[in-house]
């Protein structure tokens, strides 16, 4: 019967990655290609050109096409906390439905209600009502990316919430503790303007993939230099909110910064790992972490806590603890843990029996009010979750694929401010056509750009794993208790049809670039 739950956890963990992944192939392009179609709309409106209309057009269908299949994944993704995550949506519901309800009522009914008057109100209505409506879908797409991505960084840094010890619930005591929280502010700057990154690249892609054709060559030229001004201006803003995110991981995330850097043994100026190849397991528990590697000194220190000679935690001092730098150790921590769910057993037996002396012990322990109740939620439920944890190992993730996902991200990320900066340029003085090379590389700049988006995404959640929740719920908790054999049914269905629609949309994408914009 374990062996049977333990399997479901692992197919409930790969049917959720495999429904994200899918998912957030088709949600970035949306983000950003809305504005950058609202932008060629407005040049229609202010200018009354022809050829703005047919370009905006043209980008607009590409972009309903990847909107309507983005739906599709996005309505399967959050209803597997339901079904596969139960105790996770009973445990933390109250907060973590708060902000997709607001999505879902919200952000998702405005964006849904305006893509209508977007697509089918051309000569229906005035031409500012819809150009209303196209920037409205817009910020309609961007909204629904907040509330989501609130409730993301809750899981994170979790904030904004007491827990009930009747309901053995956590509940939700500040909205605007858990909305505007640093984690969620930050990461939401992150996440969309290295979305908007992306579909500046489309939009530089395929219109560098006309000039290579000498077809569609103004439209390509006016598109390239709306997108790559675009996109190299967010490229700055996303280096400059993934500089403060790491800043807060290390705050926050101690172990995901150690595990991301492969850094075992902490020290005061830690330098930043450019490259480097990792050894075997083995090897990196024995001491030797790298094959060869090239670091910058000092600057993890710098980019972490802003001081050049700021201690930086290893993987070593969080599993084994640092005395001398206040550290507890994960075996600590995890005794602890045990002694709240010890605790939490004993009052529900003291409920069972109507022993109210016990009961009022243990509530005054769960009142942050008094002394004794802010002492214990802080220097024990703050651990709650690992006292189910059976070991101190489990709270170090997967390094390797950590370590070599960060590097894929940041190296893209600057070499796509590289790119667009010199596509604007050549393009503005108009030798980027005769750059073929050039052309052909931000082509094959677009697969890059969605594997870098990816790459963050396995940063950011696998770099929190094992926990569902920070310190308080293990995935493996947060699991539903069905069988196993139901999931991975699901699971390869949902494979099936994840593929089929990605291949459909690539099919009629790739039909619609080869054809071209289209007279009225």
């Amino acid at each position: 019967m374990i062996s049977d739950y333990l399997s479901t956890v692992d197919w409930s963990r790969a049917q959720f990655a495999l429904t994200a992944i899918y998912h957030w192939l088709f949600v970035p392009l949306t983000l950003g290609l809305g504005f950058l179609i609202a932008i060629m709309e407005t040049l229609y409106v202010r200018t009354k050109d022809p050829f703005w209309l047919r370009t905006t057009k043209f980008w607009m269908r590409l972009f309903g096409i990847n909107f309507a299949i983005g739906v599709a994944t996005g309505l399967i993704l959050e209803f597997e906390f339901g079904t596969n995550w139960s105790n996770y949506s009973h445990f933390v519901g109250d907060i973590f439905g708060a902000p997709l309800a607001i999505e879902g009522i919200l952000a998702f009914f405005l964006e849904s209600t305006f893509i209508a008057v977007m697509f089918f109100g051309w000569r229906k209505v005035s031409r500012g009502f819809h150009l209303t409506a196209t920037w409205l879908t817009a910020f309609g797409a961007n909204l629904s990316a907040w509330w989501i991505l609130v409730a993301n960084s809750w899981m994170q840094y979790p904030v904004g919430c007491d827990f009930n010890l009747e309901t053995v619930r956590n509940e939700m005591t500040s909205f605007s503790a858990v909305a505007l929280s640093p984690v969620a502010v930050n990461k939401f700057f992150h996440t969309v303007t290295s979305s908007f990154v992306l579909a500046a690249l489309f939009v530089v892609g395929v219109s560098a993939w006309y000039l290579l054709r000498r077809r569609e060559q103004l439209m390509a030229r006016r598109s390239i230099a709306i997108a790559s001004a675009f996109g190299f201006v967010f490229a700055l803003v996303t280096a400059f909110t993934g500089d403060r995110s790491g800043a807060i991981v290390a705050r926050v995330q101690p172990m995901k910064l150690a595990a991301m850097e492969a850094l075992y043994e902490g020290s005061e100026g830690a330098p930043l790992t450019v490259v480097g190849v990792l050894q075997s397991e083995e090897k990196r528990s024995a001491g030797e972490t790298f094959h060869f590697r090239i670091d910058i000194p000092k600057l993890l220190s710098i980019m972490s806590f802003r001081d050049a000679e700021a201690y930086v935690a290893g993987i070593n001092d969080l599993i084994e603890g640092n005395a001398g730098r206040g550290i507890l150790s994960a075996e600590e921590k995890i005794a602890r843990g045990r002694a709240v769910v010890a605790t939490l057993d004993r009052y529900r037996t003291a409920r069972d029996e109507g022993d109210e002396g016990t009961m009022r012990q243990i509530e005054e322990l769960f009142d942050p009010d008094t002394a004794q109740g802010e002492h214990f939620l802080r220097e024990y439920f703050a651990y709650f979750g690992y006292g189910y944890l059976s070991s101190p190992e489990q709270i170090v993730p997967d390094v390797p694929l950590l370590f070599y996902s960060f590097r894929v991200m940041v190296g893209a990320g600057c070499f796509f401010i590289l790119l667009l900066g010199l596509v604007w340029w050549l393009n503005r003085r108009d030798r980027l056509a005769s750059k073929r090379w050039l052309l052909r590389t931000a082509v094959w700049s677009v697969p890059l750009a969605y594997l870098a988006s990816q790459a963050g995404w396995v940063v950011a959640e696998v770099g929190r794993q094992p926990w569902a929740i920070q310190d308080l719920m293990p995935v493996g908790v947060a699991a539903s208790k069905i069988p196993s054999g139901s999931v991975s049914v699901t699971f390869f269905l949902f494979l099936a049809l994840f593929t089929a629609l990605l291949a459909a949309e690539l099919s009629i994408m790739f039909r619609q670039i080869k054809t071209g914009p289209k007279d009225d």
